[in-house]
């Protein structure tokens, strides 16, 4: 199963999950409550009671059913018109069809058979992922970008009334959005404006979801996949780029050691005595290592006065160094 297959039954699965929670709360409409239900069994075992007691004192069976008959359709009604909305739930109540008003959180009465609450808005902070696939570019370069919506409603009588479905109407909203978006950027600045790119989506979201009673809090780019090609191909590039800059690097760096030796050259070329130190020591920094092999061109030890071979013996054992014996030579 490739990529792309697999972000698709991602999204299928979600948009199933969240019908599924929406069914319960826009298709049934009575939305049964704990108290309401606790009631109802309180009354119709009243009911149950009372009548086995009425039996039992000889009083007439019309009597007993008219009492058990009332009863019942006190349970009834609280079973029905007692109804109970959690701490961020807003309840729309519609009578005979026309929009009555908004009740919760906590206990609200409504009138069974004229009233109906068809939609229960949830205030709290939605979470909402949306994709745009093989969306191309500004410059004509197809991309997969996954996103995340975040974004909650203000106004539940908007919501309610103006649109069908506003879950539903906000993900596409927010994926049109999205492709838009993508159409109006080149690959680079959607590669490195991110930020920016959220804040262009949060804005036209917001614009188009605020006449619905829904205010967008943010948009997060979650990925962002390019061909495969044009990956190798940006990566070879990058790397192209470093071993470009390495190399202006390394000559700027020659030419600075070039310079420093100038420099110096300067200052060795009037003072030959200060160059002569400088040698001796150069050589004496080489010869104190042990086992190290210097070979220094005669010309040079000519210019150090050092007397031959036996000024190089003589260095060398005052820096500690052992110099096999030699049979002494002619001068």
């Amino acid at each position: 199963m490739n990529k792309h297959s697999k972000r698709n039954e991602e999204q299928a699965e979600n948009n199933n999950q969240g019908a599924n929670r929406r069914t319960p709360k826009s298709a049934n409409d009575a939305h049964i409550s704990g108290p309401g239900s606790a009631l109802a069994i309180v009354v119709f075992t009243c009911a149950a009671l009372l009548a086995a007691l009425m039996d039992s004192r000889g009083v007439g069976d019309g009597w007993i059913g008219l009492m058990f008959t009332l009863l019942t359709l006190v349970a009834v009604f609280l079973l029905l018109a007692l109804k109970v909305a959690q701490q961020w739930e807003k309840v729309v109540v519609l009578r005979l069809g026309k929009f009555h008003g908004l009740r919760g959180p906590g206990i609200f009465w409504i009138i069974p058979i004229m009233d109906t609450t068809p939609t229960w808005i949830d205030h709290r902070v939605m979470v909402s992922p949306f994709n745009a696939e093989k969306t191309l570019t500004k410059d004509t370069v197809p991309v997969d970008v996954d996103a995340v919506l975040f974004w909650m409603v203000w106004d539940a009588e908007k919501a309610a009334l103006e649109v069908e479905d506003y879950r539903v109407a906000i993900t596409w909203a927010a994926q049109t959005a999205l492709r838009e978006v993508i159409g109006q950027m080149p690959l680079a600045d959607i590669l490195v404006g991110r930020a920016r790119m959220d804040a262009d989506l949060q804005h036209i979201i917001d614009e188009r979801t605020t006449p619905w009673g829904i205010s967008v809090q943010s948009v997060e780019i979650r990925d962002i996949i390019i061909p495969q090609a044009l990956e190798d191909t940006m990566s070879r590039q990058a790397q192209a780029e470093r071993e470009r800059q390495a190399r202006v690097i390394l000559g700027e760096s020659e030419m600075q050691i070039a310079h420093s030796f100038a420099e110096a050259s300067q200052a060795y070329q009037n003072n030959p005595t200060a160059l002569h130190l400088r040698a001796m020591n150069m050589l004496f920094e080489g010869l104190k290592e042990k086992g190290a092999l210097v070979i220094v061109p005669s010309s040079a030890v000519d210019t150090m006065n050092l007397g031959g071979l036996s000024g190089m013996v003589a260095l060398a054992q005052n820096a500690g160094v052992g110099v096999e014996d030699t049979p002494p030579q002619d001068s």
